[in-house]
């Protein structure tokens, strides 16, 4: 079996941060966790304990820019923790590489039979939205997969959130610089940070938000909501099956090291086998 850490930065979400540590705790062993804090200001909340935490000074900077900085330091820290593990899983605090139930496999097993030729795994990227009108803000009293039906296969998530060796993440973890990705069948990465419409307000309502470039950025998550209210939802099996064939085969022209997906968009039905994970 691998060795894997995973690791995250963040700015001010105890909401999601509290799912992360708990869901990837159990699947790692919280001594494997590393949580970085975006700025000597925020506040180490007791739910992270016996988890590495580390303060790191926050820089003003343009959204883009300060993206490459977070990735560029998160991928040295990896690189580190090559010295210990086998494997290190980088994603954002919303973000939760999830095993199909179906084939019986924990996080750590199903990682484990990559291929170790490979520099990076991804998971096939599932953008949870809301149905407006149907589903209220989510609640931390429950399973946030048990409080949506609907998701958007979005490429922006099938990202290569496992590095297999020490290499240089892009901005976002949405790709790994000069590598191809493979992503690993039977394997998702659920993105919640479209998946309430209240909190992406709350976030473009912002002054920092906005001064710091934040905002085309979150005008693209509530789209996601629009797509999951708007479009019928397809089912998720056969779905699931194409967009990880077509997202293998096909790249954009102008970012090579990326998945494309020709065709529609496409929501689909989460499966109540999903619902109490995360």
């Amino acid at each position: 079996m691998a060795k894997i850490a995973a690791l995250t930065m963040l700015r001010n979400d105890e909401f999601f941060l509290a799912r992360w540590v708990d869901y990837y705790g159990k699947a790692l062993g919280r001594e494997n966790l590393y949580v970085f804090f975006d700025g000597l200001d925020q506040q180490v909340p007791p739910f992270c304990e016996g988890v590495h935490v580390l303060k790191c000074e926050h820089r003003n900077l343009e959204r883009l820019a300060g993206d490459r900085h977070r990735i560029d330091f998160l991928s040295g820290e990896a690189e580190k923790l090559f010295a210990v593990y086998d494997m290190v899983i980088g994603t954002d605090v919303d973000e939760f590489l999830v095993p199909d139930p179906e084939h019986g496999l924990s996080l750590a097993e199903i990682l484990s039979t990559a291929d170790r030729s490979w520099t990076s795994v991804s998971g096939l990227g599932i953008d949870v939205g809301q149905i407006i009108g149907e589903e209220g803000p989510v609640s931390s009293d429950a399973p946030l997969l048990s409080q949506r039906s609907r998701a958007f296969l979005n490429t922006r998530y099938t990202k290569a959130s496992v590095l297999l060796k020490p290499a240089r993440w892009g901005s976002g973890f949405h790709r790994v610089r000069g590598h191809n990705f493979h992503i690993l069948p039977g394997l998702f990465l659920f993105h919640f940070g479209s998946c309430d419409l209240g909190r992406i307000k709350a976030k473009m309502g912002g002054d920092m938000a906005l001064r710091e470039g934040w905002s085309e950025h979150l005008r693209r998550r509530a789209a996601t909501i629009a797509y999951c209210t708007d479009i019928p939802a397809s089912d998720w099996d056969s779905s699931v099956r194409k967009a990880r064939r077509l997202q293998s085969f096909f790249r954009p022209v102008y970012a090579l090291d990326k998945p494309a997906m020709p065709g529609r968009k496409k929501v689909v039905r989460i499966p109540e086998r999903f619902k109490t994970i995360v």
